[in-house]
């Protein structure tokens, strides 16, 4: 009772060792981004059956394992295994079953592809399934029958159906036994893929008359420990004399075939003859008895010619040779048979288009990216041999990629070839053709996408550089008086655009960056204060645009401003003043004058421009009106005609002194006129008449000589303008001419540039070929891009 149970648990632990020991044989290769790994695993494992731990074995650190995309890609026996993403161990997925996977094949392997995405590398593991002895061999048929002639002599050999046994090496059908008699003995013959296949041997002469028939029983064994077995029951009937069996003509037959043969294609002819007469002599022809139902499917025989011709579709990927049984037979009451192999060498045609399986990034190719990044993998298989199995890839298209030869066969690795930019070209559709070497030559092609991913190499650009700017003084603090704009070709965050002011960019223009505010998001620029035309005419500053990349990318611009005058100085009285400060003077003018007298000018000054310091005098109140006229222009009180007696002594005369602006702006001066006598003028005023008029001299002398300055000051500006429009400049500095002579009675000029038009404020007495510009206020005057000028003169 010991014994057996020590037998048992002998037999237990060592199925146990050989179920959950596994042999496993690491080759790692690694040359690029390539490895392989070779574990063992016996059949019929428990699902959940650890193989091996694949990222020990190859080095990688399991922790990476979920953020690199550890997977198994591409292989039909891929559901069989599954991988664990967190710690990198292989197991069973299901049951395997060796049998069903390789069927009779001697090493049953399984190749599998797992592939790392980030960065892309691609390793290889072969699990090799070890088989187990879970079948017994099995005979086709439970009996057979055997005829044997009486006359058959000693060492006449009889070949049996062999047993089959699906399981593979040592555990399929390793030998047989026959049941113990006095006539026969059984030999083994190994016959390759067939497996060993059985023979009986005559070694003692049969009596029919003694014995009619016997029952033998041929048992099969595999080499499993312990051994599984089958038996089948062998009745040999004993018939009269045939004695000469079939002898074929040829002792080797061979012949080769091109796959895909047309059915019915004739292969071969053998030929037998048989010495006997009479239906002893005549022969037939059949496949041999051990032949698989796979060999009938594909070939067939003339049982009366011996012509071998194709049944089904011949493929030399499927198998490049096979080996027949050919029996032949004669018709004797005991046929005697003889059998003979005949070898189809099957002969490869280019019928098979190459097959390409990509593995790529999942994510874009940043376009910084440097020359020889891989993009992509590419393995190329093609199933035919030779030369019609030799494959070469190429790219169509002119693209900044190129396919390079890795050291695997049939492996190739996608790289850049050229820099990228995604602001040209953000995706590319590459297509990769592979063209085997047969004749006719057969070729596949794949179109594989490629996005580029942007980078910060873009710095912001302006619309315009340099901007120039024109605000209205007296503009309402905190208002938005102009915008710039700024673009990026860069996307997202890269292009994103933010401004502000540079108020240390060490220029003396930076003082005036204070009163100034930007909007980060849209470059509307704000005034913190309002602009005084008369205290800066212009002033300059920095804009900086910068995106929101890593590293921030900058530019800058310079912005000018230009502040345009308004109405906003009412007219100052400069004569006539009286001495408590007052608009109000006294003149005395003798009776006897005549008309057009010069009684008194009165003089006033506008610190405006353009119109809106263009002065004009009216008569506001006045005693008489047919004894005094006023120059509208110049401001000179004259008489219109002689005094008569009857004329008052007294005159008041109230001017209205206003300038031209849209909203004018005005202010009063008195003037008191006193008639006098002749006489008593020139008794009592001799020394202040000479003074009076040593007085007007001078002033007209200085009319004359600020005329003059006006004058040839005008004709500079307009040279200098000619000359600046011929040359085509698109910068115009903005010139400011000012009479420093002013009398009151011509007023200031400015002239500037907007586009590619010029503007000119004005007064009365400019005379300029131009047009007076809609929405100007009046004041504007624009002058026509030619070289002749024309004379107008500007009135109100």
């Amino acid at each position: 009772m010991w014994d057996v149970v020590m037998e048992q648990s002998r037999r237990v632990s060592w199925k146990d060792i050989r179920n959950w020991l596994f042999f496993l044989t690491v080759v790692l290769i690694r040359k690029g981004c390539f490895a392989q790994v070779r574990y063992s695993v016996s059949e019929e494992q428990k699902e959940g059956t650890i193989v091996g731990n694949i990222a020990k074995d190859l080095g990688i650190d399991h922790r990476t394992l979920n953020e690199r995309g550890f997977r198994i890609v591409s292989s039909s026996s891929d559901t069989l295994f599954r991988v664990n993403r967190n710690d990198g161990i292989l197991y069973v997925n299901g049951q395997i079953d060796r049998e069903a996977i390789c069927e009779q094949s001697s090493a049953c392997v399984i190749n599998l592809k797992f592939v790392l995405e980030s960065p892309l590398e691609i390793h290889y593991v072969t699990v090799d399934v070890v088989d187990v002895n879970d079948h017994a061999p099995r005979f086709p048929q439970n009996e057979t029958r055997l005829e044997i002639s009486e006359s058959a002599l000693a060492g006449a050999r009889y070949q049996l159906q062999a047993a089959h046994d699906p399981d593979g090496s040592v555990n399929s059908v390793q030998t047989y036994k026959l049941s113990s008699n006095d006539h026969f003995r059984l030999e083994v013959r190994d016959h390759g893929e067939d497996g060993k296949i059985p023979i009986l041997v005559l070694q003692k002469t049969l009596d029919r008359e003694t014995t009619k028939t016997q029952q033998l029983l041929l048992t099969a064994l595999d080499g499993g420990r312990p051994p599984r077995s089958g038996t089948m029951n062998l009745y040999v009937d004993v018939l009269d004399v045939n004695d000469n069996m079939p002898v074929f003509t040829k002792d080797v037959y061979s012949v080769r075939l091109n796959e895909n043969a047309p059915i019915g294609t004739a292969i071969i002819q053998v030929n037998a003859t048989d010495l006997d007469e009479g239906a002893n002599g005549e022969v037939i022809y059949s496949i041999g008895k051990n032949v698989n139902n796979k060999l009938r499917k594909l070939f067939d025989i003339d049982p009366i010619t011996g012509e071998i011709f194709v049944k089904g579709a011949v493929d030399f990927e499927v198998k490049d040779s096979y080996e027949i049984d050919i029996q032949a037979s004669d018709k004797g009451v005991a046929p005697l048979t003889t059998d003979k192999s005949v070898i189809i060498k099957i002969v490869d045609v280019n019928d098979n288009a190459p097959e390409m399986e990509i593995t790529s990034f999942s994510k874009a190719i940043p376009e910084d990216s440097r020359l020889g990044t891989t993009v992509a993998l590419i393995s190329v298989n093609d199933m035919d041999s030779g030369p019609n199995g030799k494959v070469s890839c190429s790219l169509s298209g002119d693209i900044p990629f190129k396919l390079m030869q890795s050291l695997q066969d049939n492996t190739y690795s996608l790289t850049t070839n050229a820099p990228l930019d995604r602001e040209v070209t953000d995706t590319y559709e590459i297509t990769i053709v592979a063209k085997d070497a047969g004749q006719p030559q057969l070729s596949s092609e794949k179109t594989l996408t490629v996005s580029i991913s942007d980078i910060n190499d873009n710095v912001p650009r302006f619309v315009n550089t340099p901007y120039m700017f024109y605000v209205t003084e007296n503009n309402v603090p905190g208002d938005s008086v102009f915008s710039v704009s700024a673009s990026d070709r860069d996307i997202n965050q890269n292009g994103i655009v933010t401004y502000h002011i540079c108020r240390d960019c060490g220029s003396e223009d930076n003082k005036y960056t204070s009163f100034l505010n930007i909007n980060s998001e849209n470059g509307n620029v704000y005034a913190l204060k309002s602009f005084d035309f008369e205290t800066m005419k212009m002033f300059k500053f920095q804009v900086v645009a910068a995106d929101s990349g890593t590293p921030s990318l900058s530019n800058n611009v310079t912005v000018t401003v230009f502040i345009l005058d308004q109405n906003d100085n009412t007219p100052v009285i400069l004569y006539p003043v009286s001495t408590n400060g007052s608009a109000e003077g006294v003149e005395e003018i003798p009776r006897n004058v005549n008309a057009g007298h010069l009684v008194t000018k009165v003089r006033a000054y506008d610190a405006d421009v353009g119109y809106n310091g263009w002065l004009l005098f009216s008569l506001q109140e006045i005693t008489d009106h047919t004894l005094f006229s006023l120059d509208r222009y110049t401001g000179q009180i004259r008489t219109l005609r002689p005094f008569t007696e009857t004329d008052e002594a007294e005159h008041k005369l109230v001017i209205l002194v206003k300038d031209n602006g849209n909203v004018s702006r005005s202010a009063t001066a008195v003037v008191k006129i006193n008639v006098v006598e002749p006489k008593e003028a020139f008794a009592s005023s001799d020394v202040k008449s000479t003074a009076a008029i040593d007085g007007e001299s001078n002033v007209t002398f200085y009319l004359i000589v600020t005329l003059g300055s006006v004058s040839v000051l005008f004709l500079i500006s307009i040279a200098v303008l000619v000359a600046m429009q011929c040359s085509k400049q698109s910068d115009f500095s903005t010139k400011y001419m000012q009479d420093t002579n002013y009398d009151g009675t011509l007023c200031h000029s400015i002239q500037y540039r907007s586009g590619d038009k010029r503007y000119m404020l004005v007064g009365p007495r400019m005379s300029i070929g131009s047009t007076i510009v809609p929405g100007s206020n009046g004041n504007t005057l624009v002058i026509p891009d030619r070289r002749r000028r024309a004379s107008m003169e500007v009135r109100r």
